[in-house]
C-alpha cells in the first residue's frame, strides 16, 4: 500500500537559518546569563563569575572563548598591579540587549520559577 502524500508547502517549512544562527550562539547554557551581565558594562572575570550563581570558572572561560570568537565579547587586559582581564560586549553584543529583555519580559510572564509554563497558559 502506498503512502498517500497530502500536505502542503506550509506543512515542510524549514526553521530560519537566522534563527539557526543566533540559537546555535545563545542557546548554549550560561551564554544568555554571561551577555545580560556585561550589557551595564565591562565586568572583570572573577566579577563576572561571581555574578552567575552556578557557574564553573572553566566553563566561564569557555563561553566568554566562545563570544569572543564569534565577535560578540571583546578581552581587555587591565594593566596591573594587579593584572586584571575584563570582557565588554562589541556593538554585536550590545544590540542583543532589545532581544535579551523580550526574553526576560516573556520568562516573568509565562515561565514559573520552576521552568514550567503555568497551567492558564497552555491552552
Amino acid at each position: 500500500m502506498a503512502v498517500q502524500e497530502n500536505h502542503d508547502a506550509a506543512m515542510c517549512r524549514r526553521v530560519d537559518d537566522g534563527i539557526t544562527r543566533v540559537f546555535q550562539m545563545i542557546g548554549k547554557r550560561w551564554t544568555g546569563p554571561i551577555v545580560a551581565v556585561l550589557l551595564p558594562a565591562p565586568v572583570h572575570f572573577a566579577d563576572l563569575r561571581r555574578a552567575i550563581p552556578g557557574i564553573s570558572e572553566r566553563m566561564l572561560s569557555d563561553r566568554l572563548t566562545e563570544l569572543a570568537e564569534v565577535g560578540v565579547v571583546v578581552r581587555e587586559v587591565d594593566e596591573g598591579p594587579p593584572l586584571r582581564v575584563s570582557y565588554r560586549l562589541t556593538e554585536a553584543g550590545s544590540a542583543l540587549e532589545p532581544a535579551l529583555t523580550h526574553l526576560r519580559t516573556w520568562a516573568e510572564k509565562y515561565l514559573a520559577e520552576d521552568g514550567r509554563c503555568p497551567e492558564e497558559f497552555r491552552k
